[in-house]
């Protein structure tokens, strides 16, 4: 059980630290493409690496769904809240120190923290927008990884997906589908971002319970199957 944690907590720092620091140092210098490119390389990075020890969620609101499709456990599930939210605060910490301390300049101007007040869109777009992007991407990560899809392929569509949506999402509210890659960078970035950071918790949750039950609906006779694993399937 402690290496599934210690997956979970690597696995979410490594998203955190790599994909949030590539907004932090170059949203503005390398584009929202780069930055987008960068969450779906380091996904597919960590579905590869830790997927076979703890099935590489490194996000609560694909715990979550893996609870209601009945594939863990909630008291494996609430480790697994423990450890992501704390890779993701030490990740915020460190990119905090580069900043602050380091030199590096922060293209966000909030350590890559989401917002729903920037002008791009609002607190109802946002919230409309982070549960749909999630139950999608929940949905996918759940149909990639069952019985039926192609053994080993699930790390890339999942890697995929993510780049897509945040490819979409990024000009809008920074896209977080990760309550924990939100709660993060904001628990740093200061109380504006804390006063938003609700709505990147609460949306994603709710989005990927929505995916999770959405699911059974495309299976073969209404039963959900497969494995939480990203990267293997039966």
């Amino acid at each position: 059980m402690i290496r599934k944690y210690a997956a979970e907590f690597v696995g979410t720092f490594l998203l955190v630290f790599i994909a949030v620091g590539a907004a932090v140092s170059g949203l503005k210098s390398a584009g929202v493409i780069a930055v987008a490119v960068a969450f779906g390389f380091v996904l597919i990075f960590v579905a590869y690496a830790f997927g076979p020890v703890s099935g590489a969620h490194v996000n609560p609101a694909v715990t979550l769904a893996m609870v209601i499709a009945r594939k863990q456990p909630i008291v494996e599930a609430v480790g697994f809240w423990v450890a992501q939210f704390a890779g993701a605060i030490v990740a915020a910490g460190v990119l905090k120190f580069l900043v602050s301390k380091g030199g590096v300049t922060d293209e966000t101007g909030g350590l890559g923290s989401n917002a729903y007040d920037n002008g791009s869109i609002n607190l109802t777009g946002a919230f409309v927008f982070e549960v749909l992007a999630t139950a999608a991407f929940i949905l996918v990560i759940l149909m990639v990884t069952d019985k039926f899809a192609t053994a080993g392929a699930a790390g890339l569509a999942i890697g995929a997906t993510l780049t897509a949506i945040h490819t979409f999402g990024i000009p809008l509210d920074g896209t977080s589908v990760n309550p924990a890659r939100s709660f993060g960078p904001a628990l740093f970035a200061g109380s504006h971002a804390m006063s938003q950071v609700w709505l990147f918790i609460l949306a994603p949750l709710i989005g990927g319970a929505i995916g999770a039950l959405v699911y059974p609906l495309t299976r073969h006779g209404g039963e959900a199957v497969g494995q939480a694993d990203l990267t293997t399937s039966d």
